[in-house]
C-alpha cells in the first residue's frame, strides 16, 4: 500500500461502544405524569374535503376559554405514547435506546413519537392537537408517504382547529422530522388560519435530501424505517421499493419535494448540524427558500429530540408562537434572524450568539486549492498540474492543510474536482471533511445518536457518460455541496479532506453508525487531476470568533 492510497478507515473511537451499551441500558430520558388539569379528548373526528375521516387527540386547558393551538400531523399513532411500568414509571420509547442521545432530556407520557409536549404547551395556555395522517393510527383512508395530499389534509386539519369553541382562531404547527416535513407540504397550500410554523429538522426533497443524496443511493435508514411503518400494517409502504425502481429524480420524486416559494406564512425554522445523513441540508434549504419575509434559524449541533425538548428550545419556540399565534402579530420578533450555535467537538460549546442571516453576514469566503503532487490543500494559488490515482471502493486519498489563521469555519463547503474516470454506472465518490487537532480527528455529533461524525460529508455519484474528446483524457468537474457546520478552530487544528469510495462508517450498532448505509461505488479506478487548467478546489465561510 502506498502512502499516497490508504485503506478506507471505518473504525470510531475507542469507547464508543461502551458508550451505546450505557445509553442503551439506561438513556437520558424521563417521561413525567403530565398535570391532572389538562383535559384530553380522543379521536376526535375530522371531515376532510373528500369526506374521509381523520381522528385527532386534543389536549386543552380545563379552564375553559379560546386558546391559540399547536397542530401536528404524522404517520407514527398519535396514541402511541410512552405506557406506564407496573411498579411505577414510564417506558422509555425504544428509539431513545436505540438513537441515544447524548444529553438528558424530558417530556410527558402524553407526547407521542417527535410532537410537541401537551403537558408543557397547555400549561402555557395552547391547545394541542395530535393527528393522525389519513391511513395511519385510526384515521380512515389509505396513506401516501411524503405526498402531496398529506398537505391538503392538514390544511383541512388546521381550518377545522381554528373553527372549534376552545380556539383563538390561530393555528401554528410545530414538531420534529416528519412532522416537519408536514408542515412544509401544509404551508404550501396556505391555509387561511394558519399563523405560523416550527419545522424542527425536516427534509424538504425526498429524492436530494434522503433516497439519493448526490445521487448515491441510501440503503440504511430508508429500509430500516419504511420496515417500521410497515409493521402497522394499515396502509403500503411502497417508498423503498420506488427508490429501487427510480435511481433518477422524475415526476414521482419531484411530487415528493415541497414547494418552498408557496410558504409565506411566518416560520422558526430548526436547521441542526448534526443531522447530515438525514435532514440537515433540507432543513437550510427550506429556510433559505420559503417566501416569507419572516423567518427565523435555529441551529445547533446537539442530539435532535434532546435539543427540541430542552428548555432553551422550547423558550424559544414559545416566543414565537405567543407573538404569531396567541396574540396573531404580523409585525416582526424583536430579535436577529439566526441563533448560531459553534462547537469545537461534539461535547463543547464555544459560541451561541444572534446573527441578522444565514450564512453570517461577517463570513469571508476562502477558496483551497487541492493539491495531488503535495497531497495538501493551500491558498496560494493554482498547483503545478498533477495526478492522483484512486482505487473505487478500497482506497483513501486525504489532502491536509493548517488553519493557523481561521477562528471559525462556518456554513456549507463546496468540492469542486477534476476526475477522469471513463465513465460507467455507479461509480460513487464519498467527500469526508475531519478536524485535526494534536495528531487526532476531532468528533462531532451526527445522526441517529452517533457520536462520533466528521466535520460534514458529502456524495457524489459520477456522471455515466464522460466527454472522451477532451484534451486532458475524458474528464470531468465534479461538484459536492457538503452540508453546513458551525466549527470553532483551535491553534494548530488543521483540516483534511478524505476521498473514497464507501461511507465512512460501519453500520453496526455497537461501533458504527447504525443504521446509515449508502451503496458502495463498484470496482472502479479514478484519477483526481489538479493544477493547471483543472478545476479541484475546496470553499468555504470563516468567520472571527467571539
Amino acid at each position: 500500500m502506498s502512502s499516497t492510497r490508504l485503506r478506507a478507515a471505518r473504525t470510531p473511537p475507542r469507547g464508543s461502544a461502551r458508550r451505546r451499551l450505557r445509553l442503551l441500558a439506561r438513556p437520558l430520558a424521563e417521561i413525567t405524569d403530565p398535570p391532572s388539569e389538562i383535559v384530553v379528548e380522543r379521536d376526535v373526528e375530522v371531515v376532510a374535503r373528500d369526506g374521509l375521516v381523520l381522528r385527532v387527540n386534543v389536549h386543552r386547558p380545563s379552564v375553559p376559554g379560546c386558546y391559540p393551538v399547536l397542530l401536528c400531523a404524522h404517520p407514527y399513532g398519535k396514541d402511541r405514547v410512552p405506557t406506564r411500568r407496573r411498579r411505577g414509571g414510564f417506558r422509555v420509547p425504544m428509539q431513545y435506546r436505540m438513537l441515544s442521545q447524548g444529553q438528558p432530556f424530558s417530556h410527558s407520557s402524553l407526547t407521542s413519537w417527535e410532537a410537541p409536549d401537551p403537558a408543557y404547551w397547555v400549561t402555557h395556555g395552547y391547545v394541542v392537537v395530535n393527528a393522525d395522517l389519513r391511513g395511519w393510527g385510526r384515521s380512515d383512508g389509505v396513506g401516501d408517504l411524503l405526498s402531496a395530499q398529506e398537505g391538503l389534509d392538514g390544511h383541512d386539519l388546521v381550518e377545522w382547529a381554528a373553527s372549534q369553541p376552545w380556539s383563538n382562531g390561530r393555528v401554528g404547527m410545530t414538531g420534529v422530522s416528519y412532522l416537519a416535513i408536514v408542515q412544509w407540504r401544509t404551508a404550501a397550500t396556505r391555509p387561511p388560519h394558519l399563523c405560523a410554523i416550527n419545522p424542527w429538522e425536516g427534509f424538504t426533497d425526498a429524492y436530494h435530501d434522503f433516497a439519493y443524496p448526490g445521487g448515491v443511493r441510501e440503503d440504511g435508514f430508508i429500509t430500516l424505517w419504511t420496515a417500521i411503518l410497515r409493521s402497522q400494517r394499515r396502509s403500503p409502504v411502497a417508498l423503498r421499493r420506488e427508490q429501487l425502481r427510480r435511481p433518477d429524480r422524475d415526476d414521482w420524486w419531484a411530487s415528493r419535494a415541497a414547494d418552498l416559494s408557496a410558504i409565506e406564512v411566518p416560520a422558526l425554522v430548526c436547521g441542526s448540524f448534526s443531522d447530515h445523513n438525514l435532514h440537515s441540508a433540507g432543513s437550510f434549504a427550506g429556510y433559505l427558500g420559503i417566501s416569507s419575509p419572516l423567518k427565523w434559524l435555529y441551529t445547533h449541533r446537539g442530539p435532535k429530540w434532546a435539543v427540541y425538548y430542552s428548555p432553551e428550545a422550547l423558550e424559544t419556540q414559545r416566543r414565537f408562537f405567543d407573538h404569531f399565534v396567541r396574540d396573531g402579530r404580523t409585525d416582526t420578533l424583536d430579535e436577529p434572524r439566526v441563533r448560531l450555535e459553534v462547537r469545537q467537538d461534539a461535547g463543547t460549546i464555544t459560541s451561541v450568539r444572534r446573527v441578522d442571516a444565514w450564512p453570517p453576514p461577517e463570513a469571508v469566503r476562502h477558496l483551497m486549492y487541492v493539491d495531488a503532487e503535495s497531497r495538501r490543500l493551500h491558498g496560494d494559488g493554482t498547483p503545478s498540474p498533477a495526478t492522483l490515482d484512486l482505487q473505487l471502493p478500497r482506497d483513501r486519498i486525504s489532502f491536509l492543510t493548517d488553519l493557523d489563521e481561521t477562528d471559525e469555519i462556518v456554513g456549507p463547503m463546496t468540492l469542486r474536482l477534476t476526475v477522469r474516470h471513463g465513465g460507467g454506472r455507479d461509480v460513487n465518490l464519498f467527500a469526508g471533511i475531519r478536524l485535526i487537532r494534536d495528531g487526532r480527528p476531532v468528533t462531532f455529533e451526527g445522526s441517529y445518536g452517533f457520536h462520533t461524525d466528521l466535520v460534514t460529508h458529502g456524495f457524489v455519484r459520477l456522471p455515466i457518460d464522460v466527454d472522451r474528446q477532451d484534451a486532458s483524457g475524458g474528464t470531468t468537474v465534479v461538484e459536492l455541496t457538503l452540508p453546513p457546520s458551525a466549527t470553532a478552530i483551535l491553534p494548530g487544528d488543521q483540516l483534511r479532506l478524505d476521498l473514497q469510495g464507501r461511507w465512512f462508517f460501519a453500520t453496526n450498532p455497537l461501533r458504527g453508525q447504525f443504521p446509515a448505509r449508502y451503496r458502495r461505488s463498484r470496482r472502479h479506478r479514478i484519477t483526481v487531476v489538479t493544477g493547471g487548467d483543472a478545476t479541484s478546489t475546496l470553499e468555504f465561510l470563516t468567520t472571527p470568533s467571539t
